[in-house]
């Protein structure tokens, strides 16, 4: 890199005249800067996708819905692939057989706590409120719904999902995030409605991104996976119900392209639950 030694010149008032700083000590916060820069480039570079991949996609589903074990979960197994399902114990009640076959053919069971407390705004989570939640409060119920889990289906979530993607309890200046719990607690915490995919040499597990896929055909899907792949991310995609149409309804035609798309191996696609991956990107980071 060229530098204006001239331009970086610049003194103060002083008896004997003006004090000049060397250029060489601008030089010298350059080298280090750009050192910066190609040690995060490497770190970068050292992380790989197994076998060759060049991007991760997990699929999850919140709330443990019906149309999840009674259509989903039947289209998955079709292809041989397992998907991340974050449920509420009184959800997975209502078909209880369902979800002891969806665990048996290998799918993941998250946590997605036990009443789905929500910001009061919502008038269904009025008697539920985030904001009358305490940090002790959530902690317990986190800890009753893995319990609760566990005894229906066999299984102690390892993972966890943000009801609503909203990660704080209390209001104003006692607001507190919740996210040290779930750190404490799970492999991960993923989010909602969020704006990109994690960085498999960054990103934060107790705070995973989370990309909806609900409403949306292969065609709005494709360039968030392309994105993806460019630079190596972790895609998280969140949906709802799964059927044919419908709101909050990740679609079966949908998925369908985009599986048969994933295990082209000419599209370099590692496609696993969230458990999986996050546990391959921690022995990568080690």
């Amino acid at each position: 890199m060229k530098l204006n030694t001239q331009a970086f010149q610049f003194g103060c008032k002083h008896k004997q005249g003006v004090v000049t700083v060397f250029p060489h000590l601008i030089m010298l916060f350059f080298i280090i800067l750009l050192g910066g820069v190609a040690k995060a480039q490497q770190n970068s570079a050292a992380f790989s996708w197994p076998d060759g991949k060049q991007v991760a996609i997990s699929l999850t589903f919140d709330d443990g819905r019906t149309s999840q074990v009674d259509a989903g979960t039947a289209l998955l197994d079709q292809y041989g692939v397992k998907a991340t399902f974050y449920v509420v114990p009184s959800a997975v009640k209502q078909r209880l057989e369902g979800w002891k076959k969806a665990v048996a053919s290998g799918h993941e069971i998250g946590n997605h706590s036990l009443h789905h407390p929500c910001t009061g705004n919502f008038p269904w989570s009025r008697q539920k409120a985030l904001e009358d939640y305490t940090l002790d409060k959530m902690q317990r119920e986190l800890i009753v719904t893995n319990d609760s889990i566990q005894y229906l289906l066999g299984v102690t979530p390892k993972n966890f999902a943000f009801p609503c993607g909203q990660t704080f309890v209390g209001r104003g200046v006692n607001t507190k995030s919740y996210v040290p719990i779930v750190a404490r607690l799970f492999v991960s915490g993923r989010g909602w409605l969020d704006e990109g995919p994690n960085d498999p040499t960054f990103c934060d597990f107790a705070q995973l991104t989370g990309m909806e896929m609900d409403g949306k055909d292969f065609d709005q899907v494709l360039p968030l996976i392309q994105s993806a792949k460019e630079t190596g991310k972790w895609l998280v995609l969140a949906g709802h119900e799964m059927g044919d149409s419908g709101q909050q309804t990740t679609r079966l035609a949908m998925l369908k392209q985009l599986i048969e798309y994933a295990q082209n191996p000419a599209n370099g696609v590692w496609i696993a639950p969230v458990e999986n991956v996050a546990e391959y990107i921690k022995k990568q980071r080690k």
